[in-house]
């Protein structure tokens, strides 16, 4: 009897990425890979990439996952804010593959110069001490960051297919959202105070108002002044490049919208992160996002067995491996009951696994895309077991 953990077969998996992942007709020119975190978007994305890489097209896979999987998987030791090709002789095929993780940072520095009227006011924002604060840490840079870079990429027309792994958050919403968060974060009432009281500025505190004063003064006790001053000349040369910052926002969402484009929702069997891709996919269906299909990982798969302990036990006995061990009938008859047990802790995985994935079909329709990967005994950490995995998601 041969007893393995839960594996579906490739071949039992049907409406595959095949025609998503060129060349063809009907094929992406980017892909998105969406999702809550630690459901498998960085291995699916590697995955997807791999595979259009060995069907001959020149590839790009841009990750901001700070987990180093992605270059491990590849065969790289490290990825850094530099694109790098992996190997041809570890892709195979035809294709050329390349890999990039974002630096947040240095991403963000690329807009600001992209937006900045002369390299005079980049000088003076790059060395104010609140925008390495801001660059680094402010809700949405990363995402608005990594939607910029993508645009870049695209406009270049350097690549056949361009797949985006997005940031591992707890709410997957964060990725549409960031643009608008960053650029309401920055233009807020609160910031329009600092650029009234810049140094030199006519009326100085006083253009605040009297509480506005008072509430500024108070605070240069604790920070000083000349803190408060930074801030004041930071917000006041940023705000000459937020118009190009609201623009970029906009080309990217418009970029999204375009029918070369195609999110790929990854989730897992797991009931929060079925509800978290419902919810992202209803969102996506809203904003008129092109829809590529769902990935399913770690799924349960149902192996019936109609077998009696006794059977089982007989099996058991005939097996090398377990005769080998000289065990008595007793022990035969507890492992055949254990065996036959976990095979029905296993069947009852597998059953709410189908449940969840259920609903995600309801939601999509009879026509959507899903593939089920299977629940692997192995982590996938290197090309071999990415080409495996690709049988899963391709044809």
């Amino acid at each position: 009897m041969d007893v393995r953990p839960c594996y579906a077969s490739p071949t039992a998996v049907s409406a595959k990425f095949d025609d998503v992942i060129g060349p063809g007709p009907a094929a992406k020119r980017i892909l998105v890979c969406v999702g809550s975190g630690g459901v498998g978007k960085t291995t699916t994305a590697a995955t997807l990439a791999l595979v259009a890489a060995r069907r001959g097209l020149r590839t790009l896979v841009l990750t901001i996952d700070p987990a180093k999987r992605l270059a491990n998987s590849l065969g790289l030791d490290q990825l850094g804010h530099t694109v790098q090709q992996v190997p041809p002789a570890l892709v195979g095929g035809t294709g050329e593959l390349y890999a990039m993780m974002l630096d947040q940072k240095a991403a963000f520095d690329e807009v600001v110069r992209s937006h900045a009227k002369d390299p005079e006011a980049v000088r003076r924002i790059m060395a104010n001490p609140l925008y390495a604060q801001i660059s680094g840490s402010l809700a949405g840079a990363q995402e608005y960051a990594a939607m910029a870079k993508l645009q870049e990429f695209d406009k270049t027309g350097a690549y056949d297919l361009i797949i985006v792994d997005t940031p591992p958050t707890s709410n997957a919403l964060d990725f549409l959202d960031a643009p608008q968060k960053l650029t309401a974060a920055i233009d807020s009432p609160a910031v329009e105070w600092f650029r009234k009281m810049q140094p030199g500025a006519k009326g100085g505190w006083s253009v605040l108002g009297r509480t506005g004063a008072f509430v500024i003064k108070r605070l240069a006790k604790f920070v000083g002044s000349r803190f408060l001053d930074d801030i004041a000349i930071f917000f006041t040369e940023f705000s000459d490049i937020l118009a190009g910052f609201r623009a970029r926002a906009e080309e990217t969402f418009n970029l999204l919208r375009q029918d070369k484009v195609g999110f790929v929702l990854v989730a897992s069997p797991e009931q929060m992160a079925v509800r978290e891709a419902l919810f992202f996919y209803q969102r996506l269906a809203a904003s008129k996002m092109p829809f590529s299909g769902f990935v399913v990982n770690r799924v349960h798969e149902s192996l019936p067995v109609a077998a009696a302990t006794g059977e089982v036990e007989r099996l058991l006995a005939a097996h090398p491996a377990v005769a080998a061990l000289g065990l008595s009938g007793t022990s035969l008859r507890i492992a055949a009951t254990t065996l036959l047990d976990s095979h029905a802790d296993l069947e009852v995985l597998a059953a709410a696994d189908q449940d969840a994935i259920a609903k995600l079909r309801e939601a999509g329709g009879p026509d959507i895309r899903l593939v089920e990967v299977p629940f692997l005994r192995e982590d996938v950490h290197d090309v071999d077991r990415l080409i495996d995995l690709g049988k899963y998601l391709v044809g």
